[in-house]
């Protein structure tokens, strides 16, 4: 047994050196730097960050390359690198409506104060691959205009002035919750909904979010609207009683809104749907914003009909580093469980051949 376990030990540290040798790949090309990672691959740090639960591009850059590019890896090791920070308390909530917008667009209104801003985005391109980045050639400067300062109100603040959605008032008295901290329970809040959708896997969020579209419960949903940019984060410490800023942090928000007919207690109105995600992450804010929204059936009075709609299910698989680590541990020795699940397999082909040759010694 302990020629076994060391024997092991030494295959495990000679992995882990050709793990290293095969992260650093051919010596004749420069390392890549997590600089450049942080900056060129700016929508892998994003995600990283979003599902990693931690703002810290350097770090999920890090986290990027030490995974050789494997985002779920990555988020695994910012997890981990995450419970050994102190908690020092509560930041105050974000104020998006004050974001400074580099993207906002909306679908559901033309002409918005503020403005529709494209910014960067792929939505317009060609899905063409473009061999001159193979070249190295420098794409030319982006056009700039000065721009004035102009106040960019949410869709949804909009529609609620005029009473036609849902209105949502903060409850300043509620403790927030932590499902970092405590177990998750059910049926759980809509805070600890939206921060585990935040916290979800953006491929899990996009199938349930597809599925709501495709008849798999019941929203009729429209994009109110998208922006990213940055906001800035704020603490109040005991000693000082207001607010100082921590620094700006990137953020993108999507406010989905969608028909409801109205019930006994509430009249014909629009009902939200909410996400909001670290970076840019449009695809993860919008999956986020259309299963939040599904998960809402209790609320509303509806039926839950579909997977999106089923909390427990939805909350309790969509988180990668939980779903990764339950499936990758079968790639783990189960040489005991297999040896007896072999025994009774033979066992029972036993007993089935026994029978089948009395059936057969029966029947002659």
């Amino acid at each position: 047994m302990y020629v076994a376990v060391k024997g092991g030990e030494q295959a495990i540290d000679n992995a882990h050196g050709l793990l290293a040798h095969e992260r650093r790949g051919s010596t004749s090309i420069p390392d890549l730097s997590p600089d450049q990672i942080e900056s060129q691959l700016v929508l892998a740090v994003d995600r990283v960050m979003a599902e990693g639960s931690l703002y810290d591009p350097a770090l999920a850059a890090l986290a990027i390359k030490q995974a050789r590019g494997d985002l779920i890896e990555a988020i695994f090791l910012v997890r981990a690198f995450r419970t050994t920070l102190p908690r020092f308390g509560n930041g105050e909530p974000v104020d998006t409506g004050a974001m400074a917008i580099e993207r906002r667009i909306s679908a559901t209104f033309k002409d918005l104060p503020g403005g529709q801003v494209l910014g960067p985005t792929f939505d317009y391109t060609h899905r063409l691959i473009d061999f001159m980045l193979a070249a190295g050639v420098e794409p030319p400067a982006p056009v700039e205009v000065e721009a004035e300062p102009e106040a960019s109100p949410r869709v949804t603040d909009l529609l609620d002035g005029q009473g036609l959605i849902e209105q949502e008032l903060p409850d300043d008295t509620a403790e927030v919750g932590d499902l970092t901290r405590a177990p998750l329970d059910f049926p759980a809040d809509r805070d600890l909904r939206l921060q585990a959708l935040a916290r979800g896997d953006e491929g899990f969020l996009l199938a349930l979010g597809y599925s709501t579209q495709r008849g798999y419960g019941r929203t009729h949903p429209f994009v109110g609207e998208i922006r990213f940019g940055e906001v800035m984060a704020e603490f109040v410490p005991e000693e000082l009683g207001f607010a100082v800023p921590l620094g700006p942090v990137a953020l993108t928000e999507c406010q989905m809104v969608n028909q409801f007919h109205g019930s006994a207690e509430l009249p014909p109105q629009f009902t939200r749907g909410y996400g909001l995600v670290f970076g840019q992450s449009e695809r993860k804010a919008m999956s986020m914003s259309l299963v939040d929204r599904a998960l809402r059936t209790r609320e509303f009075g509806e039926d839950i009909t579909a997977p999106a709609q089923d909390e427990e299910f939805v909350l309790s698989h969509c988180d990668n580093v939980q779903a990764t680590g339950f499936v990758e541990h079968l790639k783990l020795p189960h040489y005991v469980d297999f040896q007896a699940e072999l025994g009774l397999v033979r066992q029972m082909r036993a007993e089935y051949q026994s029978r089948q040759q009395e059936l057969k010694e029966a029947a002659e």
